[in-house]
């Protein structure tokens, strides 16, 4: 978030800077020094300003992939249905990570649980303006370019399915975007435990899109309930 976000999101509410900082419980001063970024937005006030001026998620910090510690596996969930993953809407939380930072950590696990994995789709249907840029230069810095491209394959495929022509353009720009960098080894979509006979059968049964980008799985659209 910066300071340019928390100014539009304040003035988007009629709030002044006295009424941002009352709620807030700072000063005036260091509220305008924020809004002018000569103070950067911590990280730790985040939260309670998304919910103060209700900020999208997406305006979240995004973490840099080198220095992030690791999310836990059992966390996946609980980040998913904070965000209105319908699946997991059941776990309550507060959102306090990007959707963009959660699908790139997720897109990193070796193995990753089934129904977080099938998720992902989600989070691109659900913020089809997450930072879009900075998710595809750190997926392909990462090797998973095929994996965040699969992703983008299955929430466009929704998308036609359920006429949401509003998605569409931003998710088949960024399928076309990753397909020229796609990458000509085989790879598991955060299934790398798979036995060698899974992977036989895989190689043999796995659906049209995983093939294209050289996965093996066997996800689908059909499996999506959300598609349905």
């Amino acid at each position: 978030m910066t300071g340019q976000d928390l100014k539009q999101a304040r003035l988007a509410k009629h709030w002044t800077q006295q009424d941002a900082a009352k709620f807030l419980g700072l000063s005036q001063t260091y509220v305008s020094l924020l809004e002018a970024n000569y103070r950067p937005v911590p990280d730790k006030l985040v939260p309670k300003f998304l919910r103060a001026f209700q900020v999208p998620p997406t305006a979240l910090p995004l973490r840099s992939s080198e220095t992030a510690a690791p999310i836990k596996p059992d966390r996946y969930a609980k980040y998913l249905g904070a965000l209105g993953y319908p699946a997991f809407s059941y776990l309550k939380g507060r959102i306090d990570r990007n959707p963009a930072d959660l699908l790139l950590d997720a897109l990193r696990q070796p193995d990753l649980d089934s129904r977080v994995a099938e998720g992902l789709p989600w989070l691109a249907l659900a913020y089809p303006d997450m930072n879009w840029d900075w998710l595809v230069k750190n997926a392909k810095l990462n090797d998973l370019q095929n994996r965040l491209g699969f992703v983008v394959t299955l929430a466009r495929r929704v998308a036609e399915k359920t006429d949401d022509h509003e998605k569409l353009p931003v998710l088949a720009r960024y399928e076309t975007l990753l397909e020229r960098s796609r990458l000509a080894r085989e790879d598991t979509f955060c299934r790398e435990s798979l036995t060698e006979t899974e992977k036989r059968w895989l190689r043999k049964t796995r659906p049209r899109d995983a093939r294209r980008w050289n996965l093996l799985t066997d996800l689908s659209p059909h499996q999506l309930t959300y598609a349905r």
